[in-house]
């Protein structure tokens, strides 16, 4: 039993087909979270009126972002019910579906991790029965070339936190807390709510610490090695000392 990594693009209708097909150079990534869809949509091409138009009809816009190198889009979106979708149909097969859903050109776009090369075959067979399916690639995997992305869920990492602890993220990040230079202190931060600076402090803190516990494992897993190699620690000078 071997494992591949199999790439294919299919015809299937959803609105984020049609609007892919309208708008040649749109690019639209999909990712499922808890019981919504977040679609990150990007053109090279400047936007019209009526390319924004049919972009808000998709969902509640989280973030927009327009210039002269075009147009970027994060937004949420309902999910539609997965029950006999194409996510349940991966699983049917042994199949591990790898994120992000790509439509492009009126194409989705798609990536399984399959344990067994007959898992892929009667995958394809299933979808061609009622879909235009292309196969791009299929490449043997070892073990260790698992993508990281398949031991993080999305929705696993912020497990635990609150809706409160989100918003403190999201104003955190909106006003560059976590660039440097720092953008803005975590009082100038808490002036931007309607709580004390010790409330949202506690609520910054908690959604941190958390963020970081939930993604330690999949941290672990990504690096195999041991971290101070892995970051050239410095000897100590009693260590340095010892070996003159």
């Amino acid at each position: 039993m071997g494992l591949y990594q199999t790439s294919f693009r299919l015809r299937h209708e959803c609105p984020y087909r049609d609007l892919s097909e309208r708008y040649p150079d749109l690019t639209i990534r999909e990712w499922y979270l808890s019981d919504c869809q977040v679609l990150e949509i990007s053109s090279v091409n400047g936007p019209t009126e009526e390319l924004l138009a049919d972009v808000e009809e998709l969902g509640t816009v989280l973030h927009k972002n327009v210039d002269e190198s075009g147009i970027h889009v994060v937004m949420q979106a309902c999910q539609c019910s997965l029950e006999d979708s194409i996510i349940e149909r991966f699983e049917e097969h042994n199949c591990l579906y790898q994120p992000p859903t790509v439509h492009r050109q009126g194409w989705e776009h798609y990536t399984v991790i399959a344990f067994d090369e007959t898992n892929v075959r009667s995958l394809y067979d299933d979808l061609e029965a009622d879909r235009d399916i292309e196969v791009l690639s299929k490449t043997g995997l070892e073990e260790s070339q698992l993508p990281h992305s398949m031991l993080a869920p999305v929705d696993q990492l912020f497990d635990g936190l609150t809706d409160r602890q989100l918003a403190a993220l999201r104003v955190a990040l909106d006003n560059g807390y976590y660039q440097q230079p720092r953008g803005a202190s975590v009082s100038e931060l808490a002036e931007r709510t309607s709580v004390a600076r010790s409330t949202y402090e506690e609520h910054l803190r908690k959604a941190e610490n958390k963020l970081v516990t939930n993604a330690g494992q999949f941290v672990r897993l990504v690096m195999g090695t041991d971290a101070g190699d892995a970051l050239g620690a410095e000897r100590s000078p009693a260590a340095v000392a010892e070996t003159d």
